[in-house]
């Protein structure tokens, strides 16, 4: 379990393709540092494993992931490439506080930045928002964001439908986080808050009926 606060912005060192799941290395500061063969570390918001340490320059690490086609295809890891920036967090610890929300690091879906609108002491993102999933986010809601705990601002569709949702981000996330780097256009992962979707199967369990008559 995570918690939506960054420890650390990574770079990605290559991501090697295979034909249904790719190898992922990221080299990482902090997060590399007390973490072990099987850790489990959320790189942009995805769970992943670390399967592999490999000593880089200055006591850095790079932190080997196994990435499968699930993953792939649910999230943008696979559009990842060298260089670019990602926003690491290492599993919650039982005796730390929950200063984000709760976080599986299991992505529902893929947004797209539709608009980023600066404002005085912060700066408006407009994500597209999967029709699928547009019945569990709610303003003033949590939801994550390439890994980062945020609070829905305001939700809404536009007149072709396409639902949509904004957060504000405060000049301390934009500098701790790679969502600095998001350009209009550009895809992020989202996972929706657990506690909306456990609330909807509780509700709806059961109540299906079948055409001979169960249920």
């Amino acid at each position: 379990m995570f918690t939506g606060i960054i420890e650390e912005v990574g770079e990605v060192v290559r991501l090697s393709s295979a034909t249904s799941s790719a190898v992922l290395r990221v080299r990482a500061r902090t997060v590399g540092q007390d973490v072990k063969h099987g850790a489990s570390i959320a790189v942009n918001g995805v769970c992943l494993t670390v399967v592999g340490q490999h000593p880089a320059a200055d006591g850095v690490l790079d932190l080997e992931f196994d990435v499968m086609a699930e993953t792939l295809q649910r999230s943008v890891i696979g559009a990842l490439t060298s260089g670019g920036r990602v926003n690491l967090e290492r599993a919650a610890r039982l005796d730390g506080r929950l200063d984000g929300h709760i976080v599986q690091g299991h992505v529902d879906g893929t947004a797209t930045v539709l608009a980023r609108t600066p404002g005085e002491a912060w700066e408006t993102f407009r994500f597209s928002l999967p029709s699928e999933l547009a019945r569990y986010v709610a303003e003033k809601g949590s939801i994550a964001v390439d890994g980062v705990s945020l609070t829905v601002a305001a939700v809404g569709a536009d007149s072709d439908g396409t639902d949509w949702f904004e957060v504000g981000l405060i000049p301390e996330t934009l500098r701790a986080t790679a969502l600095v780097d998001r350009a209009v256009g550009d895809p992020a992962n989202l996972e929706v808050d657990v506690l909306a979707k456990y609330t909807e199967r509780l509700l709806t369990y059961g109540r299906t009926t079948t055409t001979n008559g169960g249920t």
